[in-house]
């Protein structure tokens, strides 16, 4: 029997994948589509996604691909300088085109022995106490002990399932297209100046020199957003809202995509679970909704592997949903009230003034920037440290870096006072003796995907918490 049957070959499908792997479960992938997708949807990685790359050794892969922005301070277009200290290593925005990323992810985990199957789409499914059943289009069945839909906004497993996913439609609705021009830089940056960011936004693409990417507001939502856009429409619109078509032409890609905002009911249905656009969609204002997937697959598969090896607490697998859940509902609050401020009408405009005066206080901008790049996410761990239930950045050892401790996905004890132990738990949880200016705990213990759990320097009180997380120990 398969271990863990992924639908969809995205970031987040992939992502999970190569997690599911670093644990020895057995993983199939499956992708409706017989190719990779050519169109560019997100553009880059914000920090939380770059710190996961870094904390599973595929950071220099990507930035090899990838183009480095300071970051700074920006919410519904309003730019300010970032503020001082922000807590990571990597204070930067990484410019890489979605499918750079998917490319990167599909070589990490084949590398790590995953099955992709292109071509096969799920049609059907059902469940009983001991695993999963999987229908293919073309009458084939596969079963598996857990199954994970990762097929996109429109999922055919969240359908299946039957859970909900409330919010709101669509009300308007935007034109996307890569395109080369012909106009002088000197047109497109009087017409950017002049038009802001409401109805037209474009620049150069991240990955084709001579290439724009362009988005600008469509005068009706169409019936069936599945169908691009020709050109002449896209043409059209630019004409009429910025007085020129800019002579656009050579489309390398024409999409569309709304302001529907969505958020799953459930992300588990017994032994069926949900992940990235399956769960959630929404604008993406910000650059949020690819980083959110794989921020998903990253909390979701070390915890379905301990489920698959045996070895899971109870709840632990549950706890995907009450985490993860409210970091989603979140960050379609601050897109909704990002797409409110970019509204031109007199009252978002005025409270777009407003929010841009307070970003001058740091503070303001810093918990913005923390929410934006999922730096500032806490989980309910109940009470104690300030960093419980917090990720820990990276930091400098006195023999080498932490991330590079984490590339084997596993549990890891950081131990300042070295008086600390394990023993039971060696299979899962790494045991480091080392200690670092930056950190001024005794010892933190981190899960798989970088948080914090337990902090203190009490054997007995690490003792209680380490089966929380960590099953019972091996005797």
């Amino acid at each position: 029997m398969i271990g863990v049957i992924v639908a969809g070959a995205g970031p987040t499908g992939l992502m999970l994948a190569a997690e599911l792997r670093l644990h020895g479960v057995h993983v199939l992938v499956l992708e409706k589509d017989a190719e990779p997708t050519r169109q560019v949807r997100a553009l880059g990685l914000h920090v939380r996604s770059i710190e996961v790359m870094d904390q599973r050794g595929l950071l220099d892969r990507f930035l090899a691909l990838g183009k480095q922005y300071p970051i700074g301070g920006s919410f519904a277009g309003i730019r300010k300088p970032a503020p001082q200290r922000l807590d990571t290593a990597h204070p930067y925005i990484l410019g890489i085109p979605q499918t750079a990323t998917e490319r990167l992810l599909t070589e990490h985990a084949t590398e790590l022995g995953t099955e992709i199957r292109r071509g096969c789409e799920l049609v059907g499914l059902s469940q009983d106490d001991h695993g999963v059943t999987a229908e293919l289009a073309d009458g084939t069945r596969l079963r598996s002990r857990y199954l994970v839909g990762c097929d996109g906004g429109r999922s055919t497993v969240r359908k299946l399932l039957g859970v909900g996913f409330p919010g709101e439609p669509a009300e308007a609705e935007w034109l996307l297209g890569e395109v080369e021009v012909a106009a002088p830089q000197e047109t497109l940056t009087a017409v950017a100046a002049e038009l802001g960011t409401a109805d037209l936004r474009f620049g150069p693409a991240p990955h084709e020199e001579g290439v724009y990417r362009f988005v600008v507001r469509a005068e009706n939502a169409a019936e069936d957003r599945r169908v691009p856009p020709t050109l002449d429409e896209f043409t059209g619109r630019l004409r009429e809202i910025a007085a020129t078509d800019f002579g656009v032409h050579s489309p390398r890609f024409l999409s569309r995509f709304g302001d529907a905002t969505r958020l799953a009911e459930r992300y588990r249905v017994g032994r069926v679970l949900l992940a990235g656009d399956a769960a959630h969609i929404h604008p993406p204002l910000g650059g949020q909704g690819l980083n959110l997937g794989i921020q998903e697959a990253f909390n979701l598969g070390w915890k379905l592997a301990a489920e698959v090896d045996g070895w899971a607490p109870e709840g632990l697998l549950d706890s995907y949903h009450a985490e993860r859940h409210p970091v989603a509902a979140a960050v379609l609050d601050n897109t909704r009230a990002q797409s409110e401020l970019l509204s031109p009408e007199p009252g978002p405009q005025a409270v777009r003034q407003l929010v841009s005066e307070l970003m001058d206080f740091e503070e303001v901008n810093r918990y913005l920037i923390e929410k934006i790049t999922a730096i500032g996410v806490r989980y309910d761990f109940g009470d104690g440290h300030p960093l419980l239930g917090r990720r820990l950045r990276d930091v400098q050892l006195k023999q080498g870096r932490l991330y590079e401790l984490m590339h084997g996905g596993r549990g890891l004890l950081l131990d300042q006072t070295g008086r600390l132990s394990v023993a039971g738990w060696a299979d899962r949880v790494d045991h480091v003796a080392d200690g670092s200016e930056e950190l001024d705990v005794p010892a933190v213990l981190l899960r798989p995907d970088g948080h914090a759990a337990w902090v203190g320097e009490d054997q007995q009180d690490l003792l209680s918490r380490l089966p929380q997380w960590f099953g019972t120990p091996v005797r």
